[in-house]
């Protein structure tokens, strides 16, 4: 954990700011952009970007990625910019839960994967790699998005140890508590062998 120097306040304020940035859903919008339908009613019902890749347009689902990854960087410099450490965190960590439960949506959002990693590039850039770099070599062998995301999340607290960021090994524990949490039905899905690979469409 960081020092705590901002005033409750302050940590309020930011909270707010990064949940409302992190709520507004990249894959709804990119959905209706290119003319794919209601993604809640495609495929897993998800609004992330390995849902909408299952629609089959890669360019709405890249587009998807990097927004939600961005929603979690623009909370954090943002926060940066202003405030200490410890109200940056709360940004990110806002944001996240921001796209996970959007308020908008009666708390039924992504799951958070692509701001996890967003959030972690922009808190520090070697456990941000570390982690995406994870993503992509389980991705790589197993060729399923959300096995790649538990690995990837479940590491982040021992790469944050690793790479001397102790001040954010707490974040990264909360953060990968929620993505397991929001994986549950993906956990289920590959123990008995049915989770749906990148790329497969419903």
């Amino acid at each position: 954990m960081p020092d705590l120097v901002s005033g409750l306040s302050t940590l309020g304020l930011w909270a707010i700011i990064g949940y409302l940035i992190g709520s507004v859903s990249a894959g709804l919008l990119m959905a209706r952009l290119f003319g794919l339908g209601d993604l809640r009613r495609i495929g897993s019902g998800n609004i992330g970007a390995t849902n909408v890749l299952r629609t089959g347009n890669k360019p709405a689902a890249l587009l998807t990625l990097v927004l939600d990854a961005g929603k979690g960087a623009i909370a954090v410099l943002l926060a940066r910019a202003f405030v200490a450490e410890d109200a940056v965190q709360v940004a990110g960590l806002a944001a996240f839960i921001g796209h996970c439960f959007p308020v908008w949506l009666g708390f039924r959002g992504g799951k958070g994967v692509a701001t996890f990693l967003g959030t972690l590039l922009a808190l520090a850039w070697p456990l941000g790699l570390a982690a995406c770099a994870t993503w992509l070599v389980v991705a790589g062998v197993f060729r399923i998005s959300s096995l790649s995301a538990l690995v990837a999340a479940v590491l982040a607290p021992l790469w944050a140890q690793l790479l001397g960021l102790s001040g954010l090994v707490a974040l990264c524990l909360v953060l990968a508590v929620i993505i397991l949490v929001r994986h549950a039905d993906n956990i289920r899905r590959i123990l008995n062998g049915t989770e749906k690979k990148i790329g497969q469409k419903s």
